[in-house]
């Protein structure tokens, strides 16, 4: 079952009418149980890929939290499963900070715009669209094709991935899995390397309350402010720099950047990769380098309660994303707050509000084979390397069932891996149809390898 040229093309065409559908209905994600609304986009998923030769699941959690699962079943009961996962939530926005509309969904210059257009409502469109057509083709796998459409994936999974894992872990079980992000070229132009994604930091949210004496605000002199406390432990975790540490991926990684010699060794350098990141001209290279290479501390959100200008607060909260390296579990994670804040860290209690620690897949598997088949039908010189993702995804969930899960996907050359990166979660956010046509294919073609 190949796709030709115009076939492609017409399944293009749907990828991006339903990928605007879903930037349009604003399923945004702010952190809150009654946020996401993803039932909006979960009807709209369920209307595109349920049909002959499908059935299809609706799991609710909390109300209009809707995750979708759709399945066409295998003839071997005994083959292995594929599951394309793709997450229907999306961050909040600053509206002012765009040039379009973030929810505007427009088509402009060949680029879809709106909030989750990389994030990743492009792939979970495009996987939709993949297996509508193979189930109304008549493909027939030997294992079970999955596709999943899940909500939550942005704060947490609590509501999506992870409540299906504890609750339902039989209907989204799968032996092999692919989802958000890869397929980003680096290297030469003539044996390019296709990045996909087989491992990602650990997340250890914690929220940190400091408390102080409330008092009047026109007598603050020797009081006990827990604002000016809290603007301190902010300040120290901002500035807090612990030794690089160099997972297995690293070399491969800064092998890949097609790098001049000397910035090459000094960035597998653990006493000098500092400095350089410090020097390096992209701002946006640099950051995804240290998040690399590095646990990072993040002071995100604070909240003072019931504050008012004229009272000395007594509380303040400050929420920390914390991302760790393979190794650093809750004591490890601990250790480096006490480092961070010195002698703050007797004046701040501790919640832990995640601690989901790193995972990796392996490579030497049927899935990574069939995806670097379907690389190379477009683009036949390319290599893919293992990369490991900076951020979090519902792929940890599935690793903790004991499945290979890859962040893959299929990308346009032109489109800059730094500039890229910034969109997530950031202005301006939008994808290319190229690359849309790319990774429509790239589903089409693995699923058809590995389950055919």
């Amino acid at each position: 079952m190949t796709l030709d040229d115009g076939r492609l093309g017409a399944l293009t065409s749907e990828t991006v009418e339903l990928l605007q559908t879903l930037i349009r209905n604003e399923c945004v994600n702010d952190g809150t149980p009654e946020s996401g609304g993803e039932v909006r986009n979960a009807d709209v998923l369920q209307s595109v890929i349920e049909g002959p030769g499908v059935v299809v699941e609706r799991f609710e959690p909390t109300p209009g939290r809707v995750s979708i699962v759709g399945r066409i079943e295998g003839s071997d009961p005994d083959a292995p499963s594929l599951c394309l996962m793709g997450h229907t939530d999306v961050v909040p926005v600053h509206p002012e900070g765009w040039v379009n509309d973030p929810f505007g969904g427009e088509l402009i210059d060949g680029e879809i715009w709106g909030r989750g257009a990389v994030d990743m409502l492009n792939l979970t469109a495009s996987m939709a669209v993949a297996f509508r057509d193979l189930a109304s083709t008549g493909f027939r796998p030997c294992g079970d094709l999955i596709y999943f459409g899940v909500a939550d994936e942005e704060a947490g999974s609590a509501h999506g991935a992870r409540w299906m894992a504890d609750n339902h872990a039989d209907a989204i079980r799968a032996d092999y899995v692919m989802t958000e992000n890869g397929g980003l070229h680096s290297g030469p132009d003539e044996a390019p390397y296709v990045g996909v994604n087989v491992a990602e930091r650990g997340v250890a949210w914690r929220r940190l309350t400091v408390r102080g004496v409330p008092g009047h605000g026109s007598m603050p002199f020797r009081r006990d402010n827990a604002l000016i406390k809290a603007a301190g432990v902010v300040q120290r975790l901002a500035e807090y720099r612990p030794a690089p540490r160099f997972s297995e991926l690293w070399t491969t990684r800064v092998e890949t950047l097609g790098l001049p010699d000397e910035l090459r060794g000094v960035l597998l350098d653990p006493d000098r990769i500092d400095e350089a990141l410090d020097r390096l001209p992209s701002v946006a290279a640099a950051s995804h380098l240290y998040s690399c290479t590095h646990t990072t501390f993040s002071p995100n959100l604070v909240d003072g309660g019931s504050m008012k200008v004229n009272v000395i607060p007594d509380t303040v909260v400050v929420d920390v994303d914390i991302r760790t390296l393979p190794g650093d579990g809750p004591d490890e994670v601990e250790a480096h707050l006490r480092a961070a804040l010195g002698d703050l860290a007797d004046h701040v209690e501790v919640e832990p509000l995640m601690n989901d620690e790193a995972s990796i897949s392996r490579t030497d598997t049927p899935l990574w084979d069939a995806i670097g088949r379907a690389v190379n039908t477009p683009f036949p010189s390319a290599r893919l390397t293992p990369q490991m993702v900076v951020g979090f995804t519902d792929a940890r969930i599935y690793r903790e069932m004991g499945a290979i899960a890859y962040g893959a996907g299929l990308f346009s050359p032109s489109l800059d891996a730094a500039d890229f990166g910034s969109r997530f979660h950031g202005h301006n956010e939008r994808i290319d149809v190229e690359s849309l046509a790319l990774t429509t294919r790239l589903w089409h073609d693995v699923a058809v390898d590995l389950l055919g």
